[in-house]
């Protein structure tokens, strides 16, 4: 014999689910600094990407089921490449790619038995720092416009309420990598080993690029950006912490090691 289950408790269900799915990964950050848009996620896999470039001044940062995500990034890309061709480039934005990823998503979390474990965020690159912007879009559709910094992923409040502490408008590139560090660090309370460049995926949206403005930070600039934000993030941790309170430290790291399985 059928049962009735309401609708209201099939939505709970499907929000459930997707957030157990997504808490399961790693968080991500993506914060302003004074010369673009800083993309920051514990990734060891050189391989399969949580951050990608979506047009020219466009990029995409995801957490959650890569199988998913990257069936959006690469459906994205499409509606970029195609939108751009038949109006004009300046056309592909940040928002209308927000508005369409929430469409695309909220359809499936509705039509959908499963829904898709992902959250993901839409950057552009404005020409000045004002003109940034920043969307955050949920496993159910919803849109978020954020300013200044984003966290994504499972424990997002508690890596949003460090970013909240160490942000400031105009911080420099160094600044902000500190700040990220010091957010993901904070997942593992302080007790996780030192991170280094071939346990994080680092990228950045910067201004003054011509045309593309899409950069991967890789080998000797990563490992020079993280030789000078690396301590700074674990002095500040230490100078935040109780004195009675263990692993925070600068030998506690800067962050933890290895990411979420794509």
């Amino acid at each position: 014999m059928p049962f009735y289950v309401s609708p209201e408790q099939q939505m709970k269900d499907k929000a459930d689910y997707a957030r157990k799915g997504i808490a399961r990964g790693r968080n991500s950050v993506v914060i302003q600094y004074d010369d673009g848009i800083l993309f920051v996620a514990p990734n060891p896999s050189g391989a399969l990407h949580k951050i990608s470039e979506i047009y020219d001044r466009i990029a995409f940062a995801a957490v959650g089921r890569y199988n998913e995500y990257e069936n959006l990034r690469v459906a994205g890309v499409r509606y970029a490449d195609t939108r751009g061709y038949q109006y004009d480039r300046a056309d592909v934005t940040a928002r209308g790619l927000a508005n369409w990823y929430a469409q695309i998503l909220g359809t499936i979390f509705t039509e959908s038995n499963k829904p898709y474990e992902v959250e993901i965020v839409v950057a552009e690159l404005g020409e000045t720092a004002a003109g940034d912007q920043m969307y955050r879009i949920t496993f159910d559709g919803s849109v978020a416009d954020e300013h200044g910094y984003v966290a994504m992923g499972g424990q997002a409040d508690q890596v949003s309420a460090v970013l909240k502490e160490r942000y400031t408008e105009g911080m420099s590139l160094f600044a902000a990598l500190a700040a990220a560090l010091a957010a993901l660090a904070g997942q593992s309370n302080g007790d996780a080993p030192e991170v280094n460049a071939s346990q994080l995926e680092v990228a950045v949206l910067m201004r003054g690029r011509a045309h593309r403005a899409f950069r991967r930070l890789t080998g000797a600039r990563l490992d020079e950006l993280l030789s000078a934000a690396g301590p700074a993030a674990a002095k500040d941790r230490a100078s935040s912490a109780p004195p009675d309170q263990p692993g925070t430290g600068p030998e506690a790291g800067a962050g933890p090691a290895g990411g979420d399985a794509p």
